[in-house]
């Protein structure tokens, strides 16, 4: 565990060591450090984090419930993203991690407006809890639950009882699109949104995710909790783990110039190889085949997870080396049991030839990684991105990263509101990712008012405005990245 439940830096010993006789009692103190000697310690075996003023050493803790994502903000200010993320309460169960107070003053790069604006998002949050918006209503998780899975047996059934190709690649999209309406459910349920216990909810989020979907529920919290703490932050180096999983899409996607440089830093050369140079000059177009794979991705990551075949990130390898899987057994089997229902539809129930098995498999596959990635890549993709050592408060953080999907282009909001899971409310989703699904309109209101008075930017956009915004920001990267190339690299 950190070294603050060891360690006696918190107390000294006594300012005044007096003789007992005189009726006086040891004067404990507390320890002072300052923001510039907390932020020296940054690396997962020397971590200092600040909580609501206070410095607690969390090096070493890999026992940590969330697993490895909280060194995201080792080094840093951990009060909002705590929050965000922990059950009331939980706060008293670092205690033992305590080791002083933090100076106030020593705090330059904050003045009295930027406390008063966090004091004022911390205040909205406590109004939220008292609204009850963080109480899930059992019986919306009922019908999402029931409908889901008759997406997945009518798509069974167009395969068991029909002959007919079209019925059978009609089938094969309709279980791409339950495969996605898989990730929402078991999204809700990983967050917490769902169940008090927070074992009830990874045990939901094992059947959506391992046995539906064919995910690991320990890769999908390892990546995706990482996101949520450090979402569209570049990583300090091509190899360093302090960034947002979800951008580290290099080589074949660059969300901005740096990131399209980054991997300079691993050639001999100190150049972009051939096959960097033809990804990022080709990106724009090349977005939406690559999505179509992503699932493929995913996948292959799940697997090697759970069955220790090696991890994708040097985070995520961290948390299995230190941690291993919280549900072993259960995720094994979970992966087991998705690849045999699933195999056993995709082979006509043992009628179809192999290279038919395949493209059904290819389609249900494919078509869910497009599904789920539009919706992840409206979400963030385009949107501000920051370097890790210079990231904002974590309202602002969060706000200019993210970017709200409406209805329009003959998309209504019913559509929008069901497609994409509680996920077009993403900025809102992002700030409270605890708060239930169907308490996102509601909060969604609150957060826009408190948006405008406070002036911190704040986008929405429909399906089509959104991904022509993600495919010009793309071509823009390409732009900046040839002519780049051109100034200061070899001849083409």
């Amino acid at each position: 565990m950190g070294k603050g439940g060891q360690s006696n830096m918190a107390i000294t010993r006594s300012s005044a060591n007096k003789n007992k006789n005189d009726g006086s009692e040891m004067i404990k103190t507390v320890e002072k450090y300052t923001w510039d000697e907390v932020k020296k310690h940054c690396s997962p075996e020397d971590a200092w984090m600040v909580y609501m003023g206070k410095v607690y050493d969390m090096s070493n803790w890999h026992e940590h419930p969330g697993g490895a994502v909280i060194y995201t903000h080792a080094g840093d200010d951990m009060t909002d993203i705590f929050a965000a993320f922990h059950a009331p309460g939980s706060q008293n169960l670092m205690k033992k991690f305590f080791i002083g107070d933090l100076i106030a003053e020593s705090v330059t790069h904050k003045d009295q407006r930027q406390l008063d604006f966090e004091k004022g998002y911390r205040d909205l949050r406590s109004k939220m809890v008292l609204m009850g918006l963080f109480k899930s209503n059992k019986m919306f998780y009922v019908y999402k639950w029931v409908s889901t899975m008759c997406l997945w047996a009518a798509a069974v059934a167009m395969v068991y009882f029909s002959d007919s190709t079209s019925v059978h690649v009609a089938s094969a999209l309709l279980m791409g699109l339950f495969f996605q309406q898989c990730g929402w459910l078991a999204h809700d349920f990983l967050h917490h949104q769902v169940f008090r216990h927070r074992k009830y909810g990874d045990l939901a989020g094992i059947f959506w995710g391992n046995v539906m979907e064919g995910y690991s529920v320990q890769w999908w919290k390892n990546k995706h909790n990482g996101h949520h703490a450090v979402p569209n932050l570049h990583s300090t180096s091509a190899v360093s783990q302090d960034g947002d999983p979800d951008i580290d899409t290099m080589p074949m996607l660059a969300w901005s110039l740096k990131q399209a440089r980054s991997y300079r830093e691993l050639a001999n050369d100190g150049k972009d190889s051939a096959v960097v140079r033809f990804f990022i000059r080709n990106q724009a177009a090349l977005y939406f085949p690559i999505l179509l794979l992503a699932r493929l991705s995913w996948l292959n990551e799940s697997f090697k997870i759970v069955f220790g075949l090696g991890a994708v990130s040097e985070n995520a390898a961290l948390e299995m080396k230190t941690k291993g899987l919280q549900y072993p057994f259960l995720e094994k089997l979970g992966i087991v049991l998705h690849y045999t229902w699933a195999f056993t539809v995709a082979s006509g129930f043992g009628r179809f030839s192999f290279m038919y098995s395949v493209m059904y498999f290819m389609i249900m596959t494919c078509s869910c990684g497009w599904f789920l990635a539009i919706v992840f890549g409206l979400g963030h993709n385009g949107m501000e991105t920051y370097d890790a050592q210079t990231r904002p408060d974590f309202w602002k953080l969060q706000v200019t990263t993210t970017r709200n999907i409406i209805g329009g282009h003959g998309f209504p909001q019913a559509f929008v509101d069901w497609f994409c899971g509680g996920l077009h409310y993403q900025v809102d989703h992002h700030l409270f990712p605890s708060l239930p699904r169907h308490s996102l309109p509601k909060a969604h209101k609150l957060v826009e008012s408190f948006c405008k008075e406070w002036g911190v930017k704040y986008h929405e956009a429909d399906l089509v405005d959104g991904t022509m915004e993600v495919l010009n920001h793309l071509q823009n990267v390409s732009d900046d990245f040839v002519v780049d190339f051109l100034t200061d690299g070899p001849t083409m």
